[in-house]
């Protein structure tokens, strides 16, 4: 037995193994490291707040924390307000739901000639199965629901947690990082995180200016409707809207509707109308321009970045997918090395002729007639003539014409059937002039 043998095959073992182990401990820790990814990503964006007051005196932690709190002071007062309103909201909502449904009674009775009344209409639906079944179901996830909301604050509490960490010991974080790798790698490195996050920044950058466009646009819709708490609505629409991916703008235009809705029942067709309306203007104008200046990559790498992003992570990767690519595009685009385009047609691709193409220059010959000005000579234009057709010749040299000399001054012979300025060939036999110039000349 070979001695490399023993140890080739412990070696095998000990890969597989670590292999084993590390697919067994990925799948419980993948919540844990998609809330260090966005926690990493938080940091990145609150960075350059952070650096700013710790240039001016403040403790690097102290600022950190104030940051944090004027960011849940103004979550938390958002939270509070659009709490209220829709909790007012759908109260009146239930007590006005009598009138609503003795008016829709009344327009199905008019249009469909029934004699439906709203008691038999709410004794039916009280009485139905499928809603007795809801409520069965509904009480059983009572439970489920609460566990869902006390896991969802726990990874609150963990994201806040490493952010804040992140962001607090960036200095030091970069130290240790850089303190295991060589110089030269070392300023990659910072070069990366410096790009990471101004890449980061921009991207909130461009997300806080659509939200603030959002927010007027769909506050001036609700103020000109006159429903109530436009404000409110117009900043809900657009933080809610550009902050959630995938599902942000169902929630965002859900709220408006419904309370319009208590206004008036056509007020949330239109709200409808206008939210779907403005959503494809800011997919194909407005999101690609702002997204690809401020983050400064194509619109269509930003698109399919978004959507390979959710295929992955979901909604955490549509959020985290541009600012992600954004950097991976600057670094490396300071390391790809790059040449002249040479300076050939091809590469603009096709140009338009002049006379633009054969087929319409076919056909504008064709309507323009054969003795028109500017129709170019036929296909015939080339055949013999026959002695009928053939014009008389009154350009013939004559006896007295005197020819052209060549440098020589050798007077080259006259051709019979094309004179000299058609620029025709001499014969090539030699008249006796031709022999050379003669003495008296």
């Amino acid at each position: 037995m070979p001695r490399w043998l023993p140890r080739a095959m412990v070696s095998a073992l000990l890969l597989i193994a670590c292999f084993q182990l590390g697919t067994w401990a990925f799948h419980p820790l993948t919540g844990l490291l998609i809330n260090v990814l966005i926690a990493f990503f938080l940091a990145l964006a609150i960075e350059p707040a952070v650096s700013w007051m710790s240039a001016r005196g403040m403790r690097r932690g102290a600022a950190t924390g104030l940051v944090f709190l004027g960011v849940l002071i103004f979550a938390a007062g958002f939270v509070t307000l659009l709490g209220s309103m829709l909790a007012g909201q759908i109260q009146n909502m239930v007590e006005d739901f009598p009138k609503y449904l003795d008016s829709l009674i009344k327009w199905v009775n008019g249009t469909f000639h029934t004699e439906l009344s709203r008691f038999e209409v709410q004794d039916s639906v009280l009485h139905s199965d499928w809603l007795q079944r809801y409520v069965r179901n509904s009480a059983s996830g009572v439970l489920d629901v609460s566990a869902q909301v006390l896991g969802g604050l726990f990874q609150l509490l963990t994201l806040l947690l490493f952010a804040f960490y992140f962001a607090a010991d960036g200095p030091r974080l970069r130290r240790a990082l850089c303190s295991v790798l060589p110089p030269a790698k070392q300023a990659e490195v910072l070069r990366a995180w410096e790009i990471a996050v101004d890449k980061t920044g921009g991207y909130l950058y461009s997300r806080g200016l659509m939200a603030l466009i959002s927010g007027i646009a769909h506050y001036i819709l609700f103020q000109a409707l006159g429903i109530p708490y436009a404000p409110a609505l117009g900043v809900w629409v657009g933080l809610v809207s550009q902050f959630i991916p995938t599902i942000g703008t169902y929630l965002a235009g859900a709220l408006p509707m419904l309370i319009a809705f208590t206004v008036d029942p056509w007020y949330a067709v239109w709200v409808l109308v206008f939210v779907v309306v403005y959503q494809q203007f800011e997919n194909y104008l407005l999101q690609p321009k702002l997204t690809a200046r401020t983050v400064d990559i194509h619109p269509a790498v930003a698109f399919g970045s978004v959507i390979a992003g959710t295929a992955l992570l979901g909604a955490v990767g549509a959020l985290v997918s541009i600012p992600a690519v954004a950097t991976l595009q600057a670094f490396l685009a300071a390391y790809v090395k790059r040449y002249d385009v040479t300076d050939d047609p091809r590469v603009m691709g096709p140009r338009p002729r002049p006379g633009g193409s054969p087929a319409l220059a076919r056909v504008r010959r064709a309507l323009r007639g054969p003795n028109e000005p500017g129709t170019p000579p036929s296909a015939d234009a080339g055949q013999p003539r026959t002695p009928d057709d053939t014009p008389p010749d009154d350009t013939s040299p004559k006896p007295d014409d005197t020819s052209p000399r060549t440098p020589g001054g050798a007077s080259p012979a006259p051709r019979d059937d094309a004179p000299p300025e058609d620029g025709g060939r001499h014969d090539e036999g030699k008249g006796p002039d031709d022999e050379g110039p003669s003495p008296g000349r």
